[in-house]
């Protein structure tokens, strides 16, 4: 089998970590099997860039940010490279560059446009294990680095399992699979033995950590297996797979929470064509993605209330913006609150079983919880509450959907 296994910040934290990641990689490739590891920058390296980078400057730009952020992940790889050949194994460090990992122009948060994988290959057929730095990639024409946004190391692993047509790809983490909700909010919260890629990737968009978005975006669009192990233990991990008909006699899978949330609405906005796609274009354009809307018409019945929802870390941007355009557009004031969190419950089961948002809603009420925006898709419901209720909400609906172990 050919594996590529991905290991996290926290499991190459130090140098006793690294050499525990290189006797599990050999460990692997003592069964016969090809490995590709994929490496993170060692726990809090990349936090220690960012504050020295405000030091230098309040705002660093983007492309030498790229530059800077990069270097943690390419120090681990060489040192996990380092310890593989201690243990008696030759290894090759590979750069995203030395991949080939070809991204797009947009720094901090760039996205694959292709792997070539020509290096991995060959160093594989000459019987190396294989060890890049995730998170980053190139351009091209200019080959200017870039990095592929927080948990971006996940997302090069899963495309690198795609390129090299990986039987499986692990992903090593400090949890040893994907449950169904916050064990740290719900100690009963059960582990999951499979998952499909609709499930994972509502879990992981809607806040679940284990997973990063656009890793499992990428996995499902190319069918690679995945598994979320721990790499402090030798327990079975979590499979996310295709759907199987299995799955949906489970109606809920998991629950999962978003404190990343604020909330900005727009008052009295003209009622006619094209107002709202304005505003849209505006945030799109500033690279800010928005997650819920609600339009209302207000009681005079010539204007509407627009609201919507972004990441908190894009609030002040997505507010500055907004309020700009809702001047151009002749609306009234702009409001924003930041002290809110989304709660959701997803699962394939959804799709076969009535009944769950309406279960979901007499369940928040019974607790006066207070449901400020909702959103729904065939596999999930999401609820946006206020931020202080956001523990007792988890727990609540982990046990009225019957999910503890």
């Amino acid at each position: 089998m050919l594996i590529v296994q991905k290991y996290g910040g926290t499991s190459v934290a130090n140098v006793e970590r690294i050499k525990a990641v290189a006797e599990r990689v050999t460990k692997t490739a003592e069964k016969g099997n090809g490995v590709v590891v994929v490496v993170s920058a060692m726990a809090g390296e990349t936090d220690k860039l960012i504050e020295l980078a405000c030091q230098i400057s309040p705002s660093p730009g983007d492309r030498e940010m790229d530059m800077l952020l990069s270097s943690g992940e390419r120090v681990t790889s060489a040192l996990t490279a380092m310890a593989i050949e201690a243990r008696g194994y030759p290894a090759k460090a590979l750069t995203g560059r030395q991949a080939g990992i070809i991204t797009n122009k947009v720094h901090t948060r760039a996205k694959i446009e292709k792997i070539s994988g020509d290096r991995i290959r060959k160093a594989l057929a000459d019987g190396k294990i294989v060890v890049i730095a995730g998170f980053q990639g190139v351009t091209e024409g200019e080959a200017d680095v870039t990095t592929l946004g927080r948990g971006g190391s996940d997302l090069s692993a899963v495309a690198i399992a795609a390129a090299v047509e990986a039987d499986l790809c692990e992903i090593y983490t400090d949890v040893d699979g994907v449950y169904t909700t916050d064990p740290n909010i719900v100690a009963e919260a059960r582990k999951l033995d499979k998952i499909s890629y609709e499930e994972m990737l509502e879990l992981a968009s809607l806040g679940a950590k284990v997973l990063q978005t656009r890793s499992v975006e990428f996995a499902k669009k190319y069918n690679v297996p995945i598994v979320v192990r721990s790499s402090f233990n030798d327990n079975a991990g979590t499979l996310v797979a295709e759907e199987d008909k299995d799955m949906e006699n489970v109606v809920v899978s998991g629950i999962a929470y978003d404190k990343n949330q604020a909330k900005i609405t727009v008052v009295k906005v003209p009622d006619k064509p094209g107002i709202a796609a304005r505003l849209f274009e505006a945030i799109a354009f500033a690279n800010i993605v928005v997650d819920m809307i609600v339009q209302n018409i207000s009681s005079d019945g010539k204007s509407a209330d627009i609201s919507f929802t972004v990441a908190k870390t894009d609030s002040k941007k997505a507010l500055a913006v907004t309020e700009t355009i809702a001047k151009e557009l002749g609306a009234g004031r702009v409001d924003m609150r930041d002290d809110i969190s989304k709660v959701s419950v997803v699962g394939v089961g959804m799709r076969t079983h009535s009944g769950v948002a309406a279960r979901m809603f007499e369940t928040l009420a019974g607790h006066n919880i207070n449901i400020i925006m909702i959103s729904t898709s065939e596999i999930k419901v999401s609820c946006i509450i206020d931020l202080k209720f956001t523990e007792l909400a988890v727990r609540v609906l982990h046990e009225i959907f019957g999910l503890s172990g």
